[in-house]
Order: C-alpha cells, then structure tokens, then sequence
C-alpha cells in the first residue's frame, strides 16, 4: 500500500469514529506500527485535515471535512486521466480544453509521488474518428443547464430538412456522434438529435416548461420499456423504430 493511500484509508477510519480513538487501536486497525501512525496523522494535520487530539488521549476528525483532491488510489488516477484524455480528444472544443485544464488542476495539488504517476500512466486513448459536426455543443450544454429551448434546421437520413423546436435534457457521446436528447415540440414526444445532422442552431431565452431532471427520468423509463420491448421482438424483425427525422 502506497503512503497516499494509507492515508486516505486513515481519514475514513476517523471519519467512521464519532469519538477520539487512540492511536494504538488506529494503528492496530490499519496494520501499521504506532510511530507510522503518529506521522501519518502529522501529515494529515500538515495538509490541513482538522484532526484533534494528541497521543494518549486519542484522535477525532472534525465534522464536514472535505478531502482535498490529492488523495488518488493507482485506479482512480488512471480513470481520472483516462477520462481526461478521452474528452480532450471530443470535438467540442471548449469541453476538451476544459477536460485539460482541469487534469492541470489535479495535478498542481497532488504529492511528487502521486503526480508522476500521473504522468507516467499507461492508459492511452486513441485517435477520434473525424467529425461532420459544425454545430457548437457549448451551447447545446448551456442550453441545458439553463433549461433553455433550442432551435435548429435537422436533416433526416432520407436527406429531408425540418425546422426543429426542443427543449434539450441529455447529450450522449459515442465514439463516432454525439446525440442531443430532448422533447420535439413538433413530433410531441421524446426525440434523439444527431449532431452531425443539426445546423443553424439558436439559443433562446425562452425557459421550457419542465424541469430537465424530471424528463430524464421519464426518458429513462421510456427508454426502459422500449429496450424491454425490443429484447421480446421475435428474431428477424427490425428492432429500430418506424423512420422519423427526429430519431438516430
């Protein structure tokens, strides 16, 4: 076991006791000796962890105590990176910089033994398929943090164009498109945008009527039942929906 994670394993065995415990029975729990014990929680305390109490009289973590972001397992460092690299790779631009960014952040913070493994993590993601997308997704996600409609042409797999009204509440990446979930004012009904099939997209100010959080959950149980559904379709028939210029 890493020091790092000694020490996180340290903070939530305080974390478990409401009243100070000592330091032989801390030590006892983490199968380390007592000396160890009383360095780790000088550390701690060094790094700001608000831990009273002294030896003999035993420890307690204050309440509401946040970790900072500096204590990392091996794994979480590599689905950190892992990720960060996958998003930086999208194209949209501003959430790839801000996926860079942020990897920046962690890694200002971490301890010198922690920040070489993240830099010297193996996990690699490779190149992106390229993309026909020429619509910005920032605002597709502002759109939907602000639970604002939007407004676009779509083009149909048929090649058909329609003017779109939507009230947008997920996006989905996959590998080779990146999908707007939202309500279709026009087809009154749940609807799966293509980016790659939206262009002249405008923002609006007009608020929809529900709450973004509240379609999700009804899209998921709908999508639910479909799935359910579709598992029960016997073999050799379509299990893609009827063609709309609104679906994948």
């Amino acid at each position: 076991m890493s020091r790092s994670e000694r020490l996180l394993d340290l903070i939530q065995i305080l974390r478990r006791h409401r009243r100070p415990v000592s330091g032989r029975t801390l030590a006892e729990e983490m199968g380390v000796s007592i000396r160890t014990l009383y360095r780790d929680i000088a550390m701690l305390q060094g790094q700001g962890a608000p831990i009273e109490g002294e030896a003999g009289l035993g420890y307690v973590l204050k309440p509401g105590f946040m970790l900072p972001p500096l204590m990392f397992t091996d794994e979480e460092i590599e689905a950190i990176v892992l990720g960060s690299r996958w998003v930086a790779k999208q194209p949209d631009k501003r959430l790839a910089a801000a996926a860079a960014d942020a990897l920046s952040k962690i890694a200002a913070v971490l301890p010198d033994d922690l920040r070489e493994d993240l830099d010297a993590t193996t996990l690699l993601v490779g190149p992106n398929s390229a993309s026909g997308e020429t619509i910005d997704l920032g605002i597709v996600r502002q759109a939907i943090r602000s639970e604002r409609k939007l407004g676009f042409l779509y083009r149909d797999a048929g090649g058909a164009t329609s003017e779109r009204m939507v009230w947008p509440f997920a996006l989905g990446f996959f590998d080779k498109v990146r999908v707007v979930v939202a309500w279709c004012e026009m087809r009154q009904d749940f609807r799966h945008f293509r980016a790659d099939r939206m262009a002249n997209l405008a923002a609006t100010e007009i608020r929809y009527p529900r709450r973004r959080q509240a379609m999700l959950k009804e899209w998921r149980a709908t999508h639910d039942e479909s799935a359910r559904k579709t598992a029960q379709e016997p073999a050799g028939r379509s299990l893609l929906p009827e063609s709309d210029s609104g679906m994948i």
